[in-house]
């Protein structure tokens, strides 16, 4: 039988930050999910409503364990000043997360399949119809916070994590505990209200949301308003969050440190963002789900948004 220690090891050995293991036995119903779906708070994400997500069973026959990783991203980058420029979440600076997690995943899941002819994988990087936050926290890797994003003791919440879906029965760790207390932090600070109530987020109100996964010609106006310069994503609710003020540390990993035209795009520029110049701009980027539409719409809007809020004097 493998000990986890050794499979806690070797994925450390392949380049994972944290590694832990949880036992399907302690899947519970999704009463949460189903109720966050019922409210309609997924918006347009339809895939939420797989039921696969809720039954992790249904996602591989015989599992019987869960290994969960999680790489660290921080990069002590910072956006420059200026209505001129346009914002991007620091998960997209770098390189495409799906390629470096996945590589890594394939390779500790070959690995384990190497060891006997009866070990049966499966592995997830963000794709896959699983609750890969919930498995986490039940895996020991941190605890699920107030803005609904995982926190790490050792990292904050700047981490992306996987996980492995195995036949093998192994020894588990400990869920974390929950570490978020009484701070209010980031529910105040969302400029939209979207952290409707603590670990709830609602995707309708959500900036995230709506620059990376509606592709409507146009941005809901109570969006459009409290823009503030976001084009990509939103990390309003991680930067100030106590735990990544205190913990945050760079990444040892190359690959996740920010291409330069991703600290500081122009607006103008992404308001003529042509097929070709986003083809050559997001090579291997997780932001090439933002279509070149998508980068115009979003630019525009946070320009009308300035122009509205400082008319020209003349």
């Amino acid at each position: 039988m493998m000990k986890s220690e050794d499979i806690k090891q070797q994925g450390k050995i392949l380049g994972f930050h944290k590694v832990g293991i949880a036992s399907i036995q302690s899947e519970t119903e999704a009463v949460e999910l189903q109720e966050w779906l019922e409210k309609g708070y997924h918006a347009e994400m339809e895939w939420m409503k797989n039921p696969k997500r809720g039954k992790v069973n249904q996602c591989m026959e015989g599992v019987r364990s869960i290994i969960s990783v999680a790489l660290n991203y921080y990069t002590p980058h910072q956006r420059p000043e200026g209505k001129q420029y346009g914002k991007i979440s620091r998960y997209g600076w770098g390189r495409d997360y799906h390629k470096i997690m996945k590589g890594r995943l394939k390779a500790f899941s070959a690995w384990l399949e190497s060891q006997s002819p009866e070990i049966k994988t499966r592995y997830y990087a963000d794709t896959g119809p699983i609750q890969d936050k919930v498995w986490a926290q039940r895996a020991g890797l941190g605890w699920i916070a107030k803005n609904s994003n995982l926190i790490t003791r050792e990292f904050g919440s700047w981490v992306f994590i996987g996980e492995i879906l195995t036949n093998l029965d192994l020894k588990t760790d400990s869920p974390h505990t929950q570490h978020c207390g009484t701070c209010t932090k980031c529910i105040s600070a969302c400029p939209t209200g979207a952290i409707v109530e603590p670990f709830v987020v609602d995707a309708n109100r959500c900036l995230a949301y709506h620059t990376i996964e509606n592709r409507d010609e146009e941005l809901p106006e109570a969006i459009v308003k409290n823009l503030g310069g976001w084009v990509a994503g939103c990390d309003v609710c991680q930067d100030v969050c106590p735990w990544n003020e205190r913990f945050a540390v760079t990444t040892n990993i190359e690959d996740f440190h920010p291409y330069p035209h991703n600290l500081a795009p122009s607006l103008e520029d992404l308001t003529n963002l042509s097929h070709q110049e986003w083809d050559q701009r997001f090579t291997s980027s997780a932001l090439r789900r933002i279509k070149p539409q998508m980068w115009r719409r979003n630019a525009l809007a946070n320009l009308k948004c300035s122009q509205d809020v400082n008319p020209d004097d003349d």
